[in-house]
């Protein structure tokens, strides 16, 4: 069985965010996972791209930026929110003032991430 939805857009949301063509993005995914399209992987296959994608240094831009994979758990993280992205936009700049991700500190980053985990962790118990 392949990804479902949600894990297909991951992918392709990283694809445009790392700047990749299409021959590019399709190298990548056939020497990490062996196949040359998302949709035939599997979730092994997934977490290795994914993997591959995190662990390279080239997708941070410098040592004290937000790495890549602080951004791949923030999108994950407002995913499971159901935010949109002018919701997620408007509470960045109103908690954070920084109108993109990308502009923030790894430090930051991981304010953020705590943020939205404890936002998401109250929510479940509300419900």
């Amino acid at each position: 069985m392949g990804l479902d939805r949600k894990k297909l857009a991951v992918i392709h949301i990283v694809k445009r965010e790392l700047g990749l063509s299409d021959e590019e993005y399709r190298d990548i995914l056939e020497k990490v996972t062996g196949v040359r399209s998302a949709r035939d992987l599997d979730e092994a296959g997934f977490r290795r791209l994914m993997r591959y994608f995190t662990r390279s240094r080239h997708y941070r831009s410098s040592r004290d930026s937000i790495t890549f994979r602080q951004k791949l758990y923030i999108r994950h993280l407002v995913g499971d929110l159901g935010w949109d992205e002018h919701h997620f936009t408007n509470f960045l700049k109103k908690y954070y003032h920084r109108q993109t991700i990308d502009a923030m500190t790894k430090k930051e980053a991981g304010k953020l991430i705590e943020s939205l985990k404890n936002i998401l962790r109250r929510s479940a118990s509300d419900q």
